[in-house]
């Protein structure tokens, strides 16, 4: 077993490999509508409450610059016993040849879904599926940039999921129009012990959604991952919901907010980005800055001005940071002008907010 988690995280670390430069992104956010309609769960769309709510942004490159080659859309809906979630996915070549649970999947072009309930960048979960409906569903701990635990045993218990080709499944004589995925997510998965009411009901979580798309070729006529001529695979495509800035889709605290809106499918809403958030923004800025200087020095910065030389503003309200050390590493805290609220970021990325 111990041997069988050390494989799969050096793949996967290798899956998380950033770029060098930082693109500044501002999160997506979207609004989910609660539903009181039963839905089954079938691959189509086509009951009356996922017709009223509309579709997110189309997916984007994950460094927030590129246009996907092909298009990529969500929508979801709640109630009170599931996170609904539909995707649409654009692909003339529909194939995939994982069937075994908790493989990796993104092997195979994927759909994923990255759920962080607090939002803290700790304790999420990662969930995904090809189109033959093959599930990897996992936890972790922390982001791969720290020590991290990564359960690969963990299992969405009660979870359901479709998928629909629109077209046909491993076969390269036509040419297809994609696959749609829907997904029930039961909210108690997602609960830290028992007793916990942790239905959002007019709260929000960060979410982002990704999809894995490769370049294929043809072998014997089954598809497979495209090979160069030297036999190295070709680089994924990896198509997001909302922007990364950077290809690693393990930093949570970029994700998208989707806040669950206790109005039902059809009305309307409205969600605002709380100030306090964007004060964490930069305060994982200063993290990230901190790691960089301490990988160039061997040492952690002592002064903020060493990380950070210019003035830091949220909302026309200029920011203080404090940063100071102890014998295990350093905290950086803001007070809040806006909740009065202590904002805090220790050097593992834990994120802590005290209430005054």
């Amino acid at each position: 077993m111990f041997l069988k988690f050390n494989f799969l995280l050096i793949l996967l670390v290798s899956k998380a490999v950033f770029a060098q430069s930082e693109n500044a992104t501002i999160p997506n956010s979207y609004i989910a509508f609660h539903t009181s309609e039963a839905l089954e769960i079938d691959g189509d769309d086509t009951e009356v409450a996922w017709e009223k709510v509309p579709w997110s942004q189309p997916f984007i490159d994950i460094q927030g610059v590129k246009k996907p080659k092909y298009n990529t859309q969500v929508k979801m809906l709640w109630d009170d016993t599931y996170f609904y979630i539909f995707a649409k996915l654009e692909e003339p070549h529909v194939w995939a040849d994982i069937t075994q649970h908790d493989a990796i999947i993104f092997h195979n072009n994927n759909f994923e879904v990255f759920v962080d309930t607090n939002g803290d960048a700790q304790n999420y979960y990662e969930i995904e599926v090809n189109a033959l409906n093959t599930i990897w569903d996992l936890f972790l701990s922390k982001p791969y940039r720290e020590t991290n635990v990564v359960l690969n045993d963990w299992t969405a218990t009660g979870m359901k999921s479709a998928i629909k080709i629109n077209g046909t499944l491993n076969n390269p004589t036509d040419v297809d129009r994609g696959w749609t995925v829907e997904m029930a997510l039961p909210w108690h998965i997602f609960k830290t012990s028992y007793f916990e009411k942790n239905v959002p009901k007019n709260e929000f979580w960060r979410v982002n959604f990704s999809r894995v798309n490769w370049e294929h070729q043809l072998t014997n006529g089954k598809y497979q991952r495209k090979k160069e001529a030297n036999g190295k695979l070709l680089p994924e495509y990896n198509w997001v919901w909302s922007p990364q800035g950077v290809i690693n889709m393990h930093e949570p605290e970029k994700w998208g907010y989707v806040y669950f809106s206790s109005k039902k499918a059809g009305e309307t809403d409205v969600f605002d980005i709380p100030n306090d958030d964007k004060i964490k923004w930069k305060l994982f800025e200063l993290y990230r800055a901190q790691n960089d200087f301490k990988n160039r020095n061997k040492n952690w910065a002592t002064r903020i001005k060493d990380i950070s030389n210019t003035p830091i503003t949220v909302e026309g309200e200029t920011i203080q940071p404090i940063l100071e050390h102890h014998s295990f590493g350093y905290t950086i805290s803001i007070e809040s002008p806006f909740t009065n609220a202590l904002l805090i970021i220790k050097e593992d990325g834990s994120f802590l907010k005290k209430d005054k």
